[in-house]
């Protein structure tokens, strides 16, 4: 780990002849290893080293964090190639993205730092009242951690970090799998106070970092369609609509998912809501599930599949697209006449035309028509970079069926 004394950057990496500078000078945050000169020099860099990235003419575009076995071997850190990254810039960066959330919540649980969204490359952070979950994604925020512990705390006052090491990215960073509490202490699960119910986040051995608070404006969505219906929550984690629509009124919600540990913690949710005579979970793979309540002839108000990401880079796109089709054509005919159906993919891979039009074919081949009626992305915790793609990764299609 560094100390809080400035970096001497003396590295300088450069852009070949015929990459783009104008894309990195207009704000895009990457350079791919295919747009940089890789020299002996450079691919000598320890990965997480900063850098002043130059054009092919040599003049400086900023300061970057090198990660020379990625993909993604350049991520821009600030405009300013004299900038230091040190605890101040890194309290900086926190302190606007902690005025943001202020702003939009009244509670602290939520996502904190969204990556490069928030001017913190690689770098995510939520929170869970007095904790907070680090996914150090990239390596320079790696070899940063307790400089970004210190900031957190000194921002936010956060009492206990744990440490997430579960980020699909930080293989090609070369960085460890190693979770655990970096700083305080974590006793048992974090009760999350959210759209009227209480969900159990477990911070160390939970999905992600505990809880998918992106989900949130979507489970509200869905909450609204929920009173007086009978709830069928497939792909459920922790409850997440679920027990939105119990807190909406719903007369009952079956949650189904392959981990008997997240279903306890959505049972345990749904017991300190006063919910637990009208919530029932079932563990087992989705699919199975979903085909055995047909043949068993059970219908729903209202049916919500959140499945992980089916495809998570472009390599799977295409077995992604007919999973989330198959999700579709099983899911449908679980809808009683006149109910609603909600579908959801977090794949930034799978962009929205191409789900929406798998989930239509889904939901055809089952011999059901549908309308359209919201199209829900991620909560405003979870900002899109204007210039990354990858940062708007959530869809979700509210479907109304015949």
């Amino acid at each position: 780990m560094l100390d809080d004394e400035a970096v001497d950057v003396t590295a300088r990496v450069r852009l070949r002849p015929n990459a783009d500078a104008r894309r990195i000078r207009h704000g895009f945050p990457w350079v791919y290893d295919n747009e940089l000169v890789t020299d002996r020099r450079t691919k000598s860099l320890a990965p997480g080293t900063l850098a002043v990235l130059e054009d092919g003419e040599r003049a400086p575009l900023g300061l970057v964090a090198v990660s020379p076995g990625s993909k993604i071997i350049a991520r821009m850190l600030d405009r300013d190639p004299a900038a230091q990254v040190d605890r101040d810039w890194i309290a900086a960066r926190i302190a606007v993205a902690a005025a943001l959330r202020e702003r939009l919540y009244p509670a602290p649980y939520y996502r904190l730092v969204h990556a490069e969204a928030d001017g913190l490359p690689g770098l995510v952070i939520d929170r869970f009242g007095a904790a907070a979950v680090i996914q150090p994604n990239a390596a320079w925020a790696e070899t940063r951690l307790d400089l970004i512990a210190e900031a957190l705390q000194e921002v936010t006052g956060v009492t206990a970090i744990v440490k997430n090491a579960g980020g699909r990215a930080r293989k090609f960073e070369g960085l460890d799998e190693a979770t655990g509490v970096i700083a305080g202490a974590v006793e048992g699960p974090v009760a999350v106070p959210m759209n009227g119910a209480t969900y159990l986040a477990d911070l160390l051995g939970g999905q992600k970092t505990g809880l998918f608070f992106d989900q949130r404006d979507n489970h509200a969505f869905a909450q609204r369609l929920a009173a007086g219906a009978r709830v069928l929550d497939v792909f459920s984690h922790v409850g997440g609509f679920a027990l939105a629509a119990l807190a909406g009124g719903a007369v009952s919600a079956l949650a189904v998912d392959g981990s008997q540990a997240a279903l306890d913690l959505a049972q345990d949710g749904a017991a300190r809501g006063g919910m637990a005579e009208r919530f029932a979970t079932r563990k087992g793979d989705a699919f199975e599930v979903m085909a055995e309540l047909a043949a068993a002839g059970e219908r729903y108000e209202l049916v919500i599949c959140d499945p992980p990401a089916f495809a998570p880079a472009k390599p799977a796109l295409e077995a992604g697209l007919r999973a989330y089709e198959r999700v579709a054509r099983l899911a449908a005919p679980l809808v009683a006449p006149g109910g609603y159906l909600v579908l959801c993919s977090c794949s930034h891979a799978a962009g929205l035309d191409a789900f929406r039009q798998a989930s239509v074919r889904g939901i055809g081949r089952a011999g059901r028509g549908a309308q359209i009626l919201r199209t829900g992305f991620a909560a405003p915790d979870h900002p899109q970079h204007p210039q990354l793609a990858e940062s708007g990764y959530l869809k979700a299609l509210f479907f109304r069926l015949d």
